[in-house]
């Protein structure tokens, strides 16, 4: 009679407690960023996740994963551990959850030293409450601008901007000391088997009154802007620039060679003149 008694007390607890895990899971929320989370290659990012209510989930397995990928797990925490062995190798030793917070209900993974491989849509499920949401990475690449003057005519000056290992495509702007847009040639971009993008751009500018001019390379998508100024002296409107092409080194070449022939032509000529006249 005893062990009846206390049998059926066990599995009124037992009954009890999962009544009010079902009911907690119920009123559980599994909250993610809702707008993309943007990195630059080689930094550290943090993919926010918690519970709503704050919940502890120190005993839960919590699954990171990557769809698409394989395999899909980037970081599952099971058992107070984490599950190298079944890890994407791409992410090993680069992530954590902050372990110490499981109890106040933070999920949030750590990627150390992002990729542009790592660019993608993530999801953190629960399966103890069976929640999962989906947290988008973009990943970006930048770097400044090297501008310079490469040719000049009278009155104008011509110059170049150029930038290497962007990530996406950016877009190339000119702009006068005034921040005015400036009307220049197509952008020229080459993407190389790294996947950065190197783009150049030119632009025929003539004298202002500040004679500074701004390169800006931009990419919208990861809110990126990185821009280089530029003095242009007064004196380049008015000198052309002493550089010049094979072209004209060759025009000018056959133009000196037939001056010289026909002065000589000319000389002869006077020269044999001037004997028959004696």
């Amino acid at each position: 009679m005893e062990r009846e008694l206390w049998f059926r007390v066990l599995i009124f607890h037992t009954v009890t407690i999962l009544i009010m895990l079902y009911s907690s899971a119920g009123n559980l929320d599994l909250t993610c960023s809702h707008q993309p989370i943007i990195a630059l290659a080689g930094d550290d990012v943090i993919l926010p996740c918690h519970l709503e209510p704050v919940t502890s989930a120190a005993s839960w397995t919590v699954e990171w994963t990557k769809p698409g990928l394989d395999p899909e797990f980037v970081h599952v925490h099971e058992d107070g551990r984490l599950l190298h062995e079944i890890q994407n190798p791409s992410y090993y030793y680069r992530t954590r959850l902050f372990v110490d917070e499981l109890e106040h209900g933070n999920v949030s993974m750590k990627i150390f030293k992002v990729k542009l491989s790592d660019e993608g849509t993530y999801r953190c499920s629960l399966p103890v409450v069976q929640e999962e949401v989906f947290v988008q990475l973009i990943v970006g690449s930048v770097s400044s601008p090297v501008v310079n003057m490469t040719s000049s005519t009278l009155g104008a000056v011509v110059l170049e901007c150029k930038s290497k290992g962007w990530y996406p495509e950016p877009e190339v702007l000119w702009l006068d000391g005034e921040g005015n847009l400036l009307s220049a040639g197509p952008t020229e971009t080459v993407r190389g088997p790294d996947d950065l993008y190197t783009v150049s751009s030119r632009v025929t500018v003539e004298k202002t009154d500040d004679n500074i001019f701004t390169c800006r390379v931009q990419q919208n998508k990861t809110n990126q802007t990185r821009e280089t100024h530029i003095h242009v002296p007064d004196d380049s409107f008015t000198t052309p620039s002493s550089s010049s092409s094979p072209a004209s080194i060759f025009v000018g070449s056959v133009v000196g060679i037939i001056s010289i022939a026909v002065a000589v032509f000319a000389v002869w000529k006077w020269i044999r003149k001037k004997i028959s006249t004696d």
